[in-house]
């Protein structure tokens, strides 16, 4: 759309469908290189068959340290390089708490917290290797801040991102690494609509400040901007992208 990104090689996880999907099409549209990523391989090589600028799929549970491993080889291997990191893989419950055991809690721990953590932590490595600084973006939850119900283990890991987001920011910004977070509302994917959540959209409307559906487009277009140099001056923040739905 802009060529503000061009040149700039990105890894987007959770890239098969959705959110993810939107952001490595917007940030292909915009110039950057990407590297789909996503556990479910098959969608992220459909992906990236779409995408211009030599974009390439990389399968990777964000979760396992050796996969996490293995696919910031692969980049530099491919690319050659690597700026911007948009952290999106998660998986999103709908369990009322009465039902949350240990095993859940892990699991959504170990992807939606550990799995930022893990990719954070190799990509800005690299970033500080190669001396010219970087982006991260992490996509957060306005659930954060609404305690929505049926999802504490999500809200409760989101918010470690939220917190790590900031941590981050004030110990990478001498690395010239811009650390920030972008918290979608209810968005109209296709994990939603085929989950309970999608029977929300009606209540959460009412709270918005004006009408409609959140797509998926909205949070990528937010994520384009924090990852590029428009956003240079900006860093440790979290931008709800929510119509307005949280306010503060």
């Amino acid at each position: 759309m802009s060529g503000k990104l061009s040149g700039k090689v990105a890894i987007v996880t959770g890239a098969a469908q959705g959110i993810g999907k939107a952001i490595a099409v917007r940030l292909a549209a915009d110039g950057a290189r990407v590297c789909v990523s996503d556990i479910n391989e098959a969608g992220a090589k459909a992906v990236a068959a779409e995408l211009p600028n030599g974009a390439f799929a990389v399968a990777c549970d964000v979760s396992d340290p050796a996969q996490v491993t293995a696919l910031h080889e692969a980049v530099m291997k491919t690319a050659g390089d690597l700026d911007i990191l948009v952290n999106n893989a998660s998986i999103v419950p709908f369990i009322a708490w009465d039902e949350v055991d240990l095993a859940h809690w892990q699991k959504i721990l170990s992807v939606n917290l550990t799995g930022a953590f893990l990719m954070t932590r190799a990509a800005t490595d690299l970033m500080r290797k190669q001396g010219h600084g970087g982006r991260v973006v992490n996509i957060l939850s306005n659930t954060i801040f609404a305690g929505t119900p049926n999802m504490a283990a999500y809200v409760a890991a989101k918010g470690g991102v939220f917190g790590l987001t900031r941590a981050l920011a004030t110990e990478l910004g001498k690395h010239a690494i811009n650390v920030n977070a972008v918290t979608p509302g209810l968005t109209e994917t296709e994990g939603v609509m085929a989950s309970p959540h999608a029977e929300a959209f009606g209540f959460v409307e009412m709270l918005q400040a004006f009408p409609g559906k959140g797509q998926p487009s909205d949070i990528a277009a937010a994520v384009s901007f924090l990852a590029s140099d428009d956003a240079k001056w900006i860093t440790g923040q979290t931008l709800n992208v929510d119509a307005g739905m949280v306010r503060w």
